[in-house]
């Protein structure tokens, strides 16, 4: 049987049997937002790009970038360089927040950019939040290049390059006072361009609020339910119902970057999502 634990000690998340507490993603988040506002230079109402796939580490970005008054910008993390500066330019992103499987794809992208556009870029290896012991909950073996994730760029005169754990390190401040409001944007995400460029869709605290609150209420969703988390978190469906409304009612989520059905039911069975 489960038990079930209250407030910061109540499990957040779960990453191939690792589990992260609310309390620890409070902290990883706050710390960040430090770190965005005190040495990547975010400020209110900018925008900030993330492209990973789906883990921890897209959570704690996620709600660091809303901690800090920034507009989250998502972007497919099959985008390739050669499409990645119409996103620079058409979201005016100076950050980028990407795993380390795709770094060197999106230094090559703002290489491309005119003068370059990024002037931060920080990285992420999702293979830092796997345990060494995950046991019969491992992810497959063709994963484990890209959770790897592989060299990080090196810092160039326009743009300065930062791993995680030194983002969080250096986070010594705490975040400056929050102060937005409900009809401030959060997040732009991005159509898939069928018909031309892809098209940022602005959304407000207040419409993905809705969205959270009114789909939890039509799924019936609960504080001891426990939520599998493989829809595309870059995804409008994936942000609003694998990524805040677990958190909106306090459940846990089962966190998958990718799908892998064998892997699914051993977690779905075990956790008894």
């Amino acid at each position: 049987e489960q038990t079930l634990l209250l407030g910061e000690e109540r499990q957040a998340m779960v990453f191939f049997g690792q589990c992260m507490t609310y309390g620890e993603l409070h902290r990883q988040a706050s710390r960040l937002a430090s770190w965005l506002q005190h040495h990547a230079g975010v400020k209110p109402g900018d925008r900030v790009m993330l492209m990973m796939q789906n883990s921890p580490q897209f959570v704690i970005a996620s709600y660091a970038i809303l901690r800090a008054q920034a507009m989250v910008v998502p972007v497919n993390p099959m985008t390739r360089a050669p499409e990645l500066p119409h996103y620079f330019s058409d979201a005016e992103v100076r950050v980028a927040i990407v795993g380390g499987e795709l770094a060197q794809e999106v230094a090559k992208a703002n290489a491309l950019a005119d003068g370059g556009q990024l002037e931060h870029l920080l990285v992420s290896r999702y293979a830092d939040m796997v345990p060494t012991d995950a046991g019969e909950f491992a992810p497959p073996q063709a994963w484990e290049g890209w959770l790897d994730g592989g060299e990080a760029p090196d810092s160039t005169n326009t743009m300065r390059v930062t791993r995680w754990h030194t983002a969080l390190d250096d986070a010594q401040s705490p975040p400056k006072p929050y102060g937005g409001k409900a009809d401030d944007l959060m997040a732009l995400c991005y159509t898939s361009g069928t018909t031309g460029r892809a098209k940022g869709c602005m959304h407000t605290h207040q419409t993905i609020g809705h969205n959270i609150v009114s789909g939890s209420m039509w799924g019936r969703t609960a504080a001891d339910h426990v939520s599998l988390s493989v829809v595309p978190m870059f995804h409008i469906t994936g942000m609003l119902y694998a990524m805040h409304t677990p958190i909106y009612v306090g459940n846990c989520s089962v966190i998958l970057p990718r799908w892998d059905r064998t892997l699914a039911g051993r977690l779905i069975s075990h956790y008894k999502v």
